[in-house]
C-alpha cells in the first residue's frame, strides 16, 4: 500500500506528500519530475495556479496563491496566504446518514447522585486562588505519602487542582464569570467522588460566593476552608488531611457498575497538528464520535480559533438555525476579542504545525473540524458551561490545549480524546486522556505516550471505519478503568489552566 501522495478531493488542485520526496521524483499526477524536494505532509500543486487564485484541499478553500505557482511546485507559507472569501453558512441544511446501532453497549462507571457516571473516582483539592495552590499540593502529597488511601480501594487518588489566577482581577466581568463557571464545573465533574475547596481568605474569588450560588455537589461530599481562618499552612494541611479521610469513606462506597453510553461525554482535542492530522487521526476520531453519538453518548468539539474558516461546515449540520447562529456569534466574538487584545485570528498554525505541512488557519481548521464527524450539531455552549444536551455539541474555547480541555472537563467531560501529529504529551486529571498519533514515525518514536496509531490508515490501508471502531472500543475500556499512557506516566498535575481574561491588577 505505501502510497507517496494523496489527493483528498476530486476538485483539489493540490496533492499531499506522504513521504519525503526528493527532487526529480516522478508522480502519476504530474507531467514533470519534482523540481525541488517536498517534505512529507506538505502540499504540491497539480496544475499551474495563478496569483490570487484559490488553493483547494478537502474540496475547500485553504487560501490564495500570493504568487504564480507552477505545477509540481511546493505550496507553503512562501506562496500561500489567507486571502478573503465569503462563507455560505447554510444553517441546518445538511443531514448526513449516521451509524445504525444494533446492540446496546455499556461501560463500567461510578454512579453519582445527580445521575451522571464517572470514569474515575478521585478526591479533589480545588483552589479558589493561586495563593492556596501550594497548600493544596501539600495536602494531596501528604495524603499520598501517608498510605491510608490503600484502605479505600475504590478511590484513584487525591488530585490538587491549582491554577494561576483568582485574585488581582475584576470581580464582575467576563473573566470572573468564566473562572467561576470553571471552578464550579470541576467541583461537579463526575470523575470526582468528593471535593475539598481551599482558599486563602482575602482573594477576589471568594469561597462564600462560590458555595452560595448553589449546592456544589448533590452528594454532599464537599467541604471548604480558608488558610487564614484555619490558622496557617501546617494547620491547614492537618485539617485538609482529616477532612479528606472523612470524605474518603463516602467516596469509597461508589463502586463501578454497568452504565449506558448516554453517560459517556468525550472532549475532543487536537494539538501539535501536522499535514496528516486531517487525513488520518482527525477523521478517524470523527467517525468514532459518530458511533458514540449513535449509541446515545456526547462528544464535544472546541478550540474556536481552530475552526475559523471552517465554521460553515458546522452551521450546516446544526439542528436548527438558532444553534448555527450561536457558532457565528462565537466567531464574531473572537474576531473582536483578538482585535482588542492586539492579536489576530490567523495567528495559527504554530511553527510546529507549519513544519508538519500546515500553512494557513483555514487549512488547519478544515482538518480540525474533521474530529467532529458528521452527526447533527445539537447545541453550542460557552466555555465551562454545563452540557445538558446529548449528541455532538460545541463548547467555545481558545485553541490552547490545556485551556480548552480545562473547559471541557468543567462542562462535564469524563473522557478526553486527543489527536497529535508532532507529539503532544499531557494528561488531565481527573479525566483520562487517550492520545491518537497521526503518523507511524511519531507513534514509533513516542510510543510510550501514544495510545493508538492512526498512521496505518495510510501505510496499511486501514479504513476510517475500522480505525473508528478501534478508537470506540478503547473509549469503553478506558471509561471502565483501563489506564491510558498519560495516566501510567503520572500526567495530570499541571494541566488545569482556566481561561484567563481581562486585566491582571
Amino acid at each position: 500500500m505505501n502510497p507517496t501522495v494523496i489527493r483528498l478531493h476530486p476538485t483539489d488542485n493540490v496533492i499531499i506528500a506522504l513521504a519525503d520526496l526528493a527532487a526529480g521524483t516522478t508522480l502519476p499526477d504530474l507531467a514533470q519530475p519534482l523540481a525541488t524536494a517536498i517534505p512529507r505532509g506538505h502540499k504540491i500543486a497539480t496544475v499551474p495556479i495563478a496569483q490570487g487564485q484559490n488553493v483547494l484541499r478537502y474540496g475547500q478553500i485553504i487560501g490564495v496563491a500570493t504568487q504564480a505557482i507552477a505545477a509540481g511546485a511546493h505550496i507553503h507559507t512562501h506562496n500561500l496566504g489567507m486571502g478573503t472569501h465569503e462563507l455560505d453558512y447554510a444553517h441546518a441544511s445538511e443531514k448526513n446518514p449516521q451509524p445504525v446501532v444494533t446492540e446496546k453497549r455499556t461501560f463500567m462507571g461510578y454512579p453519582r447522585q445527580d445521575g451522571s457516571y464517572g470514569t474515575r473516582n478521585y478526591l479533589g483539592v480545588l483552589t479558589s486562588v493561586n495563593c492556596s495552590g501550594s497548600v493544596a499540593k501539600f495536602i494531596a502529597e501528604a495524603c499520598e505519602r501517608g498510605g491510608w488511601l490503600r484502605d479505600f480501594p475504590n478511590i484513584d487518588g487525591v488530585v490538587p487542582i491549582v491554577h494561576g489566577t483568582g485574585c488581582g482581577m475584576s470581580g464582575r466581568d467576563e473573566g470572573y464569570d468564566t473562572l467561576f463557571r470553571t471552578l464550579k464545573g470541576y467541583a461537579r465533574n463526575p470523575n470526582f467522588g468528593g471535593i475539598l475547596l481551599v482558599g486563602l481568605g482575602c482573594e477576589v474569588m471568594q469561597i462564600p460566593d462560590l458555595i452560595g450560588a448553589g449546592r456544589m455537589r448533590k452528594d454532599g461530599n464537599f467541604r471548604y476552608m480558608t488558610i487564614q481562618q484555619t490558622g496557617g499552612t501546617l494547620k491547614s494541611v492537618d485539617r485538609g488531611i482529616a477532612v479528606l479521610k472523612e470524605m474518603a469513606v463516602i467516596a469509597n462506597e461508589h463502586k463501578r457498575e454497568p452504565a449506558g453510553l448516554e453517560h459517556l461525554m468525550i472532549g475532543m482535542q487536537c494539538g501539535g497538528s501536522d499535514g496528516y492530522s486531517g487525513i488520518t487521526a482527525n477523521p478517524a476520531l470523527g467517525a468514532a464520535s459518530d458511533v458514540l453519538v449513535a449509541h446515545g453518548g456526547t462528544t464535544i468539539l472546541s478550540e474556536t480559533p481552530e475552526i475559523y474558516g471552517a465554521e460553515h461546515l458546522l452551521t450546516r449540520r446544526a439542528i436548527n438555525r438558532a444553534v448555527g447562529e450561536k457558532i457565528v456569534e462565537r466567531i464574531k466574538w473572537w474576531e473582536d476579542y483578538t482585535a482588542r487584545n492586539g492579536g489576530e485570528m490567523d495567528n495559527n498554525p504554530s511553527p510546529g504545525n507549519k513544519k508538519g505541512g500546515l500553512t494557513t488557519i483555514l487549512e488547519k481548521s478544515l482538518g480540525a473540524v474533521a474530529k467532529g464527524g458528521t452527526a447533527p450539531l445539537t447545541q453550542v455552549y460557552k466555555f465551562a458551561e454545563p452540557i445538558t444536551e446529548r449528541g455532538f455539541v460545541y463548547m467555545d474555547s481558545p485553541g490552547y490545549d490545556p485551556v480548552s480541555v480545562t473547559g471541557q472537563i468543567a462542562s462535564g467531560a469524563n473522557l478526553i480524546a486527543f489527536t497529535t501529529g508532532r507529539g503532544s504529551v499531557s494528561g488531565y486529571k481527573p479525566t483520562p486522556c487517550i492520545k491518537l498519533a497521526t503518523n507511524n514515525e511519531m507513534y514509533e518514536r513516542m510510543s510510550e505516550d501514544m495510545d493508538i496509531n492512526c498512521g496505518d490508515i495510510i501505510t496499511k490501508g486501514v479504513s476510517l471505519q475500522s480505525k473508528a471502531q478501534e478508537i470506540f472500543e478503547l473509549f469503553l475500556r478506558v471509561a471502565s478503568g483501563q489506564q491510558t499512557k498519560s495516566e501510567e506516566l503520572g500526567f495530570g498535575g499541571a494541566e488545569f489552566v482556566p481561561w484567563a481574561m481581562g486585566a491582571v491588577m
